[in-house]
């Protein structure tokens, strides 16, 4: 029989002790999605949040990624448990949530994660099992979906860093992913043209010890891939290094700068191109 977890191509790089390299999915469209994972990267971002990507537009994103042997990730908007279920029966390989606080929200998100009796996840969509291998049916989806998808929280807030040890310490998450940008505004030092401040480091680094600690693993957001060889160098497992719409905008621009001779074009410092 296949197996869920040999085919979550994220969750096996981490476990081999390698980092899982990927990146951020905004723009709606399958084409865009199968174009970004057949890039080289581990994983793509579906991202609900603050991407133009709608329930409609998820449900097509992660099967299109999920078909280039990549791992489909879906941020979702609000740690709400019809979107984690959503974001799940779409096929996901992993769930991303935002603006976490508490311990109790880090465990309402494991709750809403996993099947019984781990949680309280409602059984019903009969397509993510494809998702991970054709010859998987439901029985096997049921089975093996609480070991084999990935329970990730984003910690971005100030209550998040104060109690971070905690959450990493709640059974079933998986990755503590720093959202920097939020991070930096939510304890008073936010990214402004590309600089961080010496206490968003100091943050940054308080989240990956605090992974280390709990045996988790750690992964950030980042603009660039001069960022992401930087985080991947410090011990980061999973790393955000290319945004669509970031590269879409930079490479126009630097092509437009190469065929005008007006030399380099204008440096993008902001987390998706400004």
């Amino acid at each position: 029989m296949a197996s869920m977890k040999a085919a979550n191509h994220a969750k096996v790089v981490m476990e081999e002790g390698k980092t899982a390299f990927g990146c951020w999915q905004m723009a709606p469209g399958s084409n865009v999605s199968r174009t970004l994972a057949s890039t080289g990267v581990d994983f793509v971002v579906v991202d609900c949040e603050h991407g133009n990507m709608d329930d409609a537009a998820m449900h097509e994103a992660v099967p299109a990624i999920a078909a280039c042997g990549v791992s489909p990730i879906v941020r979702i908007p609000d740690n709400q448990g019809y979107m984690v279920k959503r974001a799940l029966d779409s096929g996901a390989h992993g769930v991303i949530v935002p603006l976490l606080y508490t311990v109790e929200d880090a465990k309402k998100l494991v709750t809403s994660a996993k099947f019984p009796p781990q949680g309280n996840r409602g059984f019903g969509s009969p397509f993510p099992q494809a998702r991970f291998h054709p010859s998987l049916g439901a029985t096997d989806y049921l089975q093996q979906a609480n070991d084999s998808i990935l329970t990730i929280v984003q910690i971005e807030t100030k209550e998040a860093l104060e109690n971070v040890d905690e959450i990493a310490a709640v059974p079933g998450i998986d990755v503590l992913f720093v959202g920097p940008f939020d991070l930096g505004n939510n304890i008073g030092h936010p990214i402004l043209e590309g600089k961080m401040h010496d206490n968003l480091h100091k943050a940054i680094d308080k989240v990956l010890k605090a992974a280390r600690g709990a045996g988790k693993k750690a992964g950030i957001f980042c603009s660039n891939g001069e960022q992401g060889k930087k985080y991947a160098d410090d011990g980061f497992d999973m790393i955000s290094a290319a945004t669509d719409i970031f590269v879409l905008a930079g490479g126009v621009m630097a092509s437009l700068a190469t065929a005008k001779g007006t030399g380099p074009a204008p440096k993008l410092t902001g987390p998706y191109g400004k």
